[in-house]
C-alpha cells in the first residue's frame, strides 16, 4: 500500500518521503504471501456478498494498475490456470451452500464492465463443479467432499516486490528512509494543517499530509495522531513455504475451504507457495501494537515444513511431490491485520468477512486498512487521485 501510494503520488507531481522499519520496502507480508488476486470467491461464510462486493473492484483493477506502475505485463508471473476450491469435510460452510455462493459471486463478476480486464478474461465467470474422477485425481476424497473451478489467479509476489522497489528507487520524487521505525504522527496545529512525524534515529520532520499504511502497529500510530480505533481487530503473524523444485511438477493451484486449512499455488511448474493454517500461524493478538515473534530456528523451520507437508499433503497429495522435489525452500511471512476476531474454525467469526476495510481520514492524516494484498493498488490509486485533487 505504501509503495503503490508513493509511486502514484509522485507521478502526480507530489514529493513523497517513504519510511520503513526494514532495510527495503516490501520486506514483510506484501512480499511473502500467496498473491491471490481476489474476486470474492473465498468468502462463502459471508453469504450477504458484502465481502465479495468490497474486494471485487480491487481484484479486477490489480493487473492494470500494477502493470502501469511497473511498466511491464504480469502475464508471465501468475498462475496459468483457474483456481480449484476444495470443500473440506470440516468446512464451516457445507458444500451445497458453497456452490450457491460461488454461483452468486460468478454472477456478480459477470456484471462488472471491467471483468475482461482481470488477470484473465472473467467476463464469462462460472464456477464449474469437478467430477468425482477429477476430484480423486487431485485430492483425498476422505477429507475433500466437493470441488469447484473458479476464474481466480495468483501472482508471484516476490517478483512484484522486486520491481516495485526498483520503481521507487528510480523515482526522483520519492525519498526512501529505510531502517526508520516511526513512533508518532501529531498535528502541529489544526488537523487540516501540517503534521509532525517522529521516529527512531532522531527523526523529526514536518509534512503536509501523513499516510499510515502499516499493518504491524498502525493502530499505535493512529493513537498518537488522536485517532481512536474502531470496532474489533486482530493481528496474526503467519508464515508459509516458498519452494522451487528441481523439475516441473504438475500440481494445480488449489485451496481447501472454508476454515483453518491451507492452499497451494503453482506459478510456473517449478515455483510454488504452500501453506497450512495451523502450522503457519505463529501468533495472534488483539493488542494495539503486538510483539514480533522470535525468529524461527533451523529445527523449528524443519518442523514447520513437516507440519505443512502432513497437513496440506493429507488433503492435496501433490503437495508432497512438490516438497520431495524442492531444491530451494524459504519459510517467510509477516503480520496480517484484519478488522475481525475469533477463530476461522468458527462460522460466526468476523474473520470470515472483508467488508469494512478502507481509509479513515483525520484532517490531513490518513490511516489505511489495506484489507487484502489484491486491493492495495486500487485503494492507493483512489487515494492519490483524492490528494492530487486537493
Amino acid at each position: 500500500m505504501g509503495s503503490c501510494l508513493s509511486l502514484f503520488l509522485a507521478r502526480k507531481g507530489i514529493d513523497v518521503t517513504l519510511f520503513d522499519a526494514e532495510r527495503a520496502p516490501m520486506s514483510g507480508v506484501s512480499r511473502w504471501n500467496e498473491g491471490k488476486i481476489h474476486l470474492g470467491y473465498l468468502y462463502s461464510a459471508d453469504p450477504s456478498l458484502r465481502s465479495a462486493r468490497h474486494v471485487l473492484p480491487g481484484g479486477l483493477a490489480f493487473g492494470r494498475l500494477v502493470s502501469d506502475l511497473l511498466g511491464e505485463s504480469l502475464a508471465g508471473e501468475m498462475t496459468a490456470e483457474d483456481d480449484l476450491y476444495l470443500v473440506h469435510k470440516d468446512s464451516v460452510v457445507e458444500a451445497g451452500s458453497v456452490r450457491r455462493y460461488l454461483d452468486a459471486v460468478s454472477e456478480l463478476v459477470r456484471e462488472q464492465p471491467d471483468a475482461r480486464d482481470y488477470l484473465c478474461d472473467a467476463s464469462r465467470a462460472r464456477a464449474r463443479s469437478l467430477s468425482r474422477a477429477e476430484l480423486e485425481s487431485i485430492a483425498d476424497t476422505r477429507k475433500i467432499v466437493a470441488g469447484f473451478r473458479v476464474p481466480e489467479r495468483s501472482v508471484r509476489t516476490g517478483w512484484i516486490a522486486d520491481r516495485l522497489c526498483g520503481a521507487l528507487a528510480s523515482e526522483p520524487r520519492v525519498t526512501l528512509r529505510m531502517g526508520v521505525r516511526v513512533a508518532s504522527a501529531t498535528p502541529l496545529g489544526p488537523v487540516d494543517g501540517c503534521w509532525r512525524v517522529q521516529g527512531e534515529g532522531g527523526v523529526d520532520e514536518t509534512f503536509d499530509a501523513v499516510f499510515n499504511a502499516l499493518w504491524h502497529g498502525r493502530l499505535a500510530i493512529d493513537h498518537t495522531a488522536g485517532l481512536a480505533p474502531e470496532g474489533e481487530w486482530s493481528n496474526r503473524y503467519r508464515v508459509s513455504l516458498f519452494a522451487r523444485t528441481s523439475r516441473p511438477v504438475d500440481v494445480p493451484s488449489a485451496i481447501a475451504v472454508t476454515g483453518p486449512f491451507g492452499d497451494i499455488k503453482n506459478y510456473n511448474g517449478r515455483d510454488f507457495y504452500l501453506s497450512w493454517y495451523p502450522a503457519g500461524l505463529l501468533s495472534e493478538s488483539t493488542a494495539v501494537s503486538p510483539e514480533q515473534p522470535m525468529p524461527l530456528g533451523k529445527q523449528e523451520r524443519l518442523c514447520l515444513v513437516e507440519r505443512v507437508e502432513e497437513g496440506l499433503g493429507s488433503v492435496i497429495p501433490g503437495a508432497r511431490e512438490v516438497l520431495a522435489n524442492a531444491e530451494d525452500m524459504v519459510v517467510e511471512g509477516g503480520f496480517v491485520f484484519a478488522t475481525g476476531q475469533g477463530s476461522i474454525a468458527d462460522p460466526r467469526s468476523s474473520l470470515h468477512r472483508r467488508d469494512s476495510f478502507g481509509v479513515r481520514r483525520y484532517g490531513r492524516y490518513f490511516s489505511v486498512d489495506t484489507g487484502k494484498y489484491s486491493t492495495a493498488p486500487w485503494l492507493a490509486e483512489a487515494l492519490a487521485r483524492e490528494i492530487a485533487g486537493r
